[in-house]
């Protein structure tokens, strides 16, 4: 049963991904003059991540305490990664922002496409030069007023702990004197695990911490802000995980996030 259900959510998963796109498309067409932080084409993608969540028969994603309708401009935000389904679950949050991905995910027919039509920002794992020029679009989004995403782990965590945070967005935070916003998502790792195709029942929750901020800070304080984030990460996860657990019931404080 679970093979057949599976089958089905990826065919749902498809078809709302190939109609988005299209919408994605027109919409791109319609405001490439005068929308040059492509605000509308990428609220557009989230908008389709959250739509194929919600229709998804395994998942019960949302957002679990206050959430701000929209943060600064100059921001970068940091998440902990637990699986591909994390994407979907962050989406619901109602702010438009840059996500800096592998290059592979750009090359995903549909997804990736609408990735690129998104602004969204391609890196080659382990490539020097990739991440350089990387972070350079990252700087140039955020410089256009447009905040980034980034999982400071670098890949999805095979196990419940948090794997080492990799320096590039906590210098790219202070070099742009820009605010780190800490995020945490719960509840995903079973959604669609690591390497395999089947999805399972998950009820996924993401929650949004507070702001930090490096103003005066220097590349020396690189160690120190990866510290604050994580410890913040940390701290965010430990709420959510009773609630995403499956035995503890979802208090009614959770806020669905607006379609």
């Amino acid at each position: 049963m679970n093979a057949l259900l599976s089958i089905w959510t990826w065919v749902e998963v498809g078809l709302v991904a190939l109609v988005g796109f299209f919408v994605q498309l027109f919409l791109l067409i319609v405001t490439f003059l005068f929308d040059k932080r492509r605000y509308v084409v990428g609220r557009c993608f989230r908008l389709v991540g959250v739509t194929a969540a919600k229709l998804t028969p395994f998942w019960r994603f949302g957002v679990h305490g206050p959430v701000p309708d929209r943060v600064a401009p100059n921001t970068v935000v940091v998440s902990n990664h637990e699986s591909n389904a994390d994407c979907f679950l962050i989406s619901f949050l109602p702010w438009e922002m840059k996500w800096l991905g592998k290059r592979s995910l750009f090359k995903v027919p549909v997804v990736g496409w609408m990735m690129g039509i998104a602004g969204d920002v391609p890196v080659e794992r382990g490539d020097r030069d990739s991440a350089t020029g990387a972070m350079a679009r990252c700087k140039a989004w955020m410089q256009k007023g447009m905040p980034v995403m980034i999982f400071p782990e670098g890949t999805r965590s095979k196990t419940d702990e948090l794997l080492p945070f990799k320096d590039g967005a906590f210098r790219l935070a202070i070099e742009m004197q820009a605010d780190v916003l800490p995020l945490a998502v719960s509840g995903t790792r079973l959604a669609l695990p690591k390497h395999s195709w089947r999805f399972a029942t998950s009820r996924g929750l993401v929650t949004v911490g507070t702001p930090i901020s490096t103003k005066g800070m220097t590349l020396d304080d690189v160690e120190t802000l990866k510290t604050r984030a994580r410890a913040q990460i940390e701290a965010l996860r430990a709420t959510l995980k009773p609630l995403t657990g499956g035995a503890a019931p979802v208090p009614a404080t959770d806020t669905p996030a607006a379609p």
